[in-house]
């Protein structure tokens, strides 16, 4: 098949992968943003080992998700492609997947623990514990590794009954954490999110070995207020202008890595 041009979701997912570096949560060319088009079947992603700095729009890889071929671009994808292949076919409400090794998640990964719940950052949102995957057989590691790792992470969530909505992020046991979201973005803010509370509860334990989960009344409160039926966190679509050069005199230029959404308290 032929890829399609894709020019919106292109420049939307470069800058994704510009603001993974933005925010800290890469070293050298670790990690990779991708979006969906999900009515062509085709994704974008960062290729392979290109420094961030480096990388330009027209750099990403355009890749099949039904049978993971790249159809369009002359570099080769990420080595993590096959992942999040499995994770769109897996879950149609995904548009965009990140993986990083970033310091304090990839830590939990690497303690092959959960990330519990331990405060109402945390309950913004990941509604429950953020799981850790089992490690990958040998032979899983043997064959179609990067593939098997999008299975154990679909396993691990079916495991546990939870959405891909509910629970944007999972940790990889001995490797490090994937996240996704509507659009590449949204998956970009889901890494961020994850980074702080891993941070946060590492710390939390560094000071207090025996703290204990939020109550589950108020975790619930948090989650559902920014992503349940009633939702009040924000606000709505089109009522801030995030367009300053409509009120605030000549455009000075656009961030690559900036997150246009309008935010609240």
């Amino acid at each position: 098949m032929a890829a399609p041009a894709l020019p919106e979701l292109r420049e939307a997912v470069w800058r994704a992968n510009l603001a993974l570096a933005a925010a800290g949560l890469v070293t050298l060319s670790f990690g990779n943003a991708s979006g969906l088009d999900a009515a062509s079947g085709v994704l974008l992603i960062k290729p392979s080992g290109v420094p961030y700095a480096e990388l330009r729009p027209e750099h990403l890889v355009a890749v099949a998700i039904d049978d993971g071929h790249v159809v369009g671009g002359g570099l080769r994808p990420s080595s993590d492609t096959p992942t999040h292949v499995a994770l769109y076919r897996r879950y149609p409400e995904i548009g965009g997947v990140v993986h990083t090794h970033s310091t304090a998640a990839a830590s939990w990964a690497q303690a092959c623990r959960a990330i519990p719940p331990l405060g109402t950052t945390h309950a913004d949102h990941f509604r429950g514990p953020i799981p850790v995957t089992r490690q990958l057989r040998a032979d899983e590691v043997a064959g179609d590794y990067e593939l098997a790792t999008g299975e154990v992470i679909v396993e691990t969530l079916e495991g546990l009954r939870l959405s891909a909505s509910d629970m944007p992020a999972a940790l990889v046991a001995s490797h490090g954490p994937f996240t996704w979201g509507p659009d590449a973005r949204g998956a970009v803010d889901n890494a961020i999110a994850l980074e702080a509370v891993a941070a946060m509860a590492s710390r939390t334990f560094a000071l207090a070995p025996d703290a204990v989960e939020i109550a589950a009344y108020l975790l619930e409160r948090h989650f559902q207020r920014k992503h349940g039926p009633a939702a009040y966190y924000g606000q709505a679509a089109g009522n801030v202008d995030t367009d300053p050069g409509r009120t605030a005199g000549p455009a000075t230029g656009r961030d690559p890595g900036g997150d246009s959404r309008g935010g609240a308290a």
